[in-house]
C-alpha cells in the first residue's frame, strides 16, 4: 500500500491535466510507503504515448531526497488517452522493483489514478490510501 496525502494526489492530477495531451511524469518522495511530496519532471519525449526523464533532473531529485532522508518511492505518469494500467512499454521499462508505479488516466470524464508494483515483468495492483 502507498499512502498519498490528498494535496499530493490533487497535485499529480493537476500536473497530468496541465501537461495534457502529452504524458506528465515525475517522482514521489517519501519514506516507508508514505509520500511526502511530488517532484514534477519534464517529459523529454514530449509524447502522448511514452515519457523519458532528463538525466540531470533525475540526479537532482535523487540527491535532494537523499539529503532529506527520504527516498524516491514512486514513479508517476499520465495516460492521456488510455486506461490507468501499465502498457507493455511501461512494464518493459520498470527496472526498479522497489518503487510503486502510479498511472493517472485522463481517458474518462474523471481522472483515474492507480498504483502498481512491477517486478520481473509481473504486474501487481497496489492499494492507494489517500491521507
Amino acid at each position: 500500500m502507498i499512502k498519498i496525502p490528498q494535496s499530493v494526489y490533487d497535485e499529480i492530477v493537476a500536473h497530468a491535466l496541465r501537461d495534457n495531451p502529452i504524458e506528465a511524469c515525475g517522482y514521489l518522495a517519501g519514506i516507508n510507503g508514505e509520500v511526502k511530496y511530488a517532484i514534477h519532471m519534464k517529459n523529454t519525449d514530449a509524447s502522448n504515448e511514452h515519457f523519458s526523464f532528463d538525466p540531470q533532473e533525475q540526479f537532482d531529485a535523487f540527491k535532494k531526497t537523499q539529503k532529506e532522508g527520504l527516498r524516491l518511492i514512486s514513479v508517476y505518469h499520465s495516460h492521456p488517452e488510455t486506461p490507468a494500467r501499465p502498457s507493455e512499454e511501461d512494464i518493459r521499462l520498470a527496472f526498479d522493483p522497489n518503487v510503486s508505479y502510479i498511472i493517472v488516466s485522463l481517458a474518462g470524464e474523471v481522472p483515474d489514478m492507480k498504483s502498481f508494483i512491477i517486478k520481473n515483468k509481473t504486474v501487481e495492483k497496489e492499494e492507494i490510501n489517500i491521507i
